[in-house]
């Protein structure tokens, strides 16, 4: 399948981008093909402008010429796999804007001669999200996870019914020793390798 890994993490040794290249190995051994989107490397604008609302909401097939290799991936894409660390119990800014921006009408979701919102991403089979929480599992449920919900309930609504979908989170990251971080990143190697 063809894999577009989303990372999102402005620390370039982080273990974040452990995760990513866990991500990437993975996938590979799995006998995927592997593209990266790496939001803070390529310093990806979160902002919308006010110009690029009007378009949005006008529904153009115009696009800000750095969003074209975005979007080209995304409709590359059979597997979106998103990266990022959950801050203040959700997702990061930038990766937030990325999906505001990228997700737009023509890409997300298109409109059908009834002018009814239909599913654009409809080739996508499988929505993984790896993330790290500063918390404990409970906290996390009790503030209802908003980054999951995101990416597995709004954005997945955009895909179809067959879709399938896999949430890899590492609880407690603040806490957790070398052997845990160590297990973390072997799991998620081998959960990617068996997509």
């Amino acid at each position: 399948m063809r894999v577009l890994v989303i990372h999102c993490h402005p620390v370039a040794d982080s273990y974040s981008a452990e995760l990513r290249n866990a991500v990437c190995d993975g996938a590979r051994s799995g006998g995927h093909e592997v593209r990266v989107l790496d939001l803070a490397a390529q310093n990806f604008a979160a902002v919308m402008s006010a110009d690029e609302l009007g378009r949005y909401k006008a529904v153009s097939s115009e696009v800000s010429d750095d969003l074209v290799q975005h979007i080209d991936s995304v409709m590359w894409a059979e597997v979106l796999v998103f990266v990022y660390p959950t801050w203040w119990s959700t997702l990061p800014a930038q990766l937030k804007g990325w999906l505001e921006r990228v997700m737009r009408p023509g890409v997300a979701f298109v409109f059908d001669e009834r002018n009814k919102v239909r599913p654009g991403l409809r080739q996508i089979r499988h929505i993984v999200g790896v993330t790290t929480y500063g918390s404990k599992w409970l906290y996390v449920k009790l503030m209802k996870d908003a980054g999951r919900r995101t990416l597995l309930r709004a954005l997945k609504l955009n895909t179809t019914w067959r879709t399938k979908s896999t949430w890899l989170p590492l609880y407690g990251i603040d806490g957790a020793s070398e052997n845990e971080r160590t297990e973390f990143l072997n799991r998620v190697r081998k959960k990617m390798e068996q997509l």
